[in-house]
């Protein structure tokens, strides 16, 4: 099959929809066949196929609820001149969806919808858009979720739309698997003998960086590190977590120096090395729609504790591998963590080996039977297939 993804940033950059769609994309070429995800142009990105992927990028930017800014029309032209037999647009509320979205009824090929979550559901200012996008989900042969219960999946619903299924996010096994050589203590200056607490999360400013720190700090731990693998961001909180590391280990150092916190950036393998090392993952994370972190953790064998975001809950109800810190949801629908009581179950969980074992041992059993990305590229693939060869679909 000839397939085009469609996203609105791609490797070289990093975070969790570009790691979706390269895992889905690497895959599927490996499976023999024709890929080619359009997204936007990376003046660091030097080649125009990496790992069999082709790569068209475009100098686009914005949304429809606030404007789309640059090649818009070249995007179009591409989308309306091309003859792939699938096209799927992965999240929307930005451009590589709503470059698209406007023009459905003219592009060939059958065209699927993966919304991720309609971050911005709650928001005024996306008030018309999601008024429109009753009739546009409509207009998909098909619309995959990635969860039972969330907001993308209820609003289709509740709007009559037919074309639902429901396929998860998952974890690499060519990452975790393989026994690391990376020893990330030594590498980072962590004592051997610290309980390691991990968050994997680019500093956005939604990713309840803040919030994860006053935990660790409120938490009544002794000879403990709490490590933040964080990728700068525009406009993010990159300058205030390294204040805050900065005030927070002179204050210990000068109280006890029996608790740290490391704020940095590392590579991926680096970065999976941490999580093999961790003794347990805290996620404070204020908007997700099925954070791929836990799926990470389930893979690397590290207990989690999670806000009550995106489908966190029904991730925990499948693997029983983390459990859902005390989370309170304003209005726009944003998650944030009691702090006091987020701090009571890091206690907990620290004083429990069993308990971290047991979440352990579930979590890796139920990600290999279930949540590797190779069984869910197959699921995409079969689905890709029947829509494009099974006329009844």
């Amino acid at each position: 099959m000839k397939i085009l993804h469609t996203v609105e940033f791609y490797h070289p950059s990093v975070g969790g929809m570009q790691e979706v769609v390269k895992q889905l994309s690497e895959r599927l070429v490996r499976h023999g066949h024709d890929v080619t995800v359009s997204t936007a142009h990376l003046p660091d990105r030097r080649d125009t196929v990496i790992n069999g992927v082709k790569i068209e990028g475009f100098a686009v930017k914005g949304k429809l609820a606030i404007g789309i800014d640059g090649e818009l029309e070249r995007y179009q032209q591409f989308l309306l001149n091309g003859e792939f037999d699938i096209v799927t647009n992965f999240a929307a509320q930005q451009w590589a969806t709503d470059g698209m979205i406007t023009i459905l009824d003219k592009i060939r090929g059958k065209k699927v919808f993966v919304p991720t979550g309609f971050s911005g559901f709650y928001l005024p200012e996306y008030k018309k858009y999601f008024e429109s996008m009753r009739l546009w989900m409509m207009q998909y042969d098909m619309n995959v979720f990635l969860s039972e219960d969330y907001r993308d999946i209820n609003f289709a619903r509740g709007s009559g739309v037919k074309k639902i299924t429901v396929i998860p996010n998952g974890a690499a096994e060519d990452e975790f698997l393989p026994d690391m050589k990376i020893d990330i203590r030594a590498l980072l200056g962590i004592p051997q003998d610290h309980f390691l607490i991990l968050h994997v999360g680019s500093h956005t400013g939604v990713k309840g960086h803040a919030e994860a720190i006053r935990i660790f700090g409120k938490a009544r731990i002794r000879e403990a590190t709490f490590l933040i693998v964080a990728n700068s961001f525009w406009r993010g909180c990159t300058n205030a977590c390294k204040l805050k590391e900065l005030v927070y280990n002179g204050w210990f150092k000068l109280k006890s120096g029996e608790k740290r916190l490391i704020i940095t950036s590392l590579p991926r393998t680096e970065t999976i090395a941490a999580y093999k090392a961790a003794d347990m993952f805290l996620f404070s994370s204020n908007i997700e729609c099925s954070p791929l972190v836990l799926f990470e953790c389930m893979a690397s064998k590290t207990p989690f504790l999670t806000t009550d975001v995106g489908n966190s809950a029904e991730i925990i109800e499948w693997s029983h591998a983390g459990m859902l810190l005390p989370t309170v949801k304003d209005a726009k629908g944003f998650s944030v963590a009691d702090v006091r009581g987020s701090a009571k179950m890091v206690e907990d969980m620290y004083n429990d080996s069993a308990l971290r074992e047991k979440m352990r041992e579930s979590g890796f059993r139920v990600w290999q039977e279930r949540f590797t990305w190779d069984k869910i590229t197959r699921t995409y693939e079969a689905l890709y297939h029947k829509l494009v060869f099974d006329e009844k679909c």
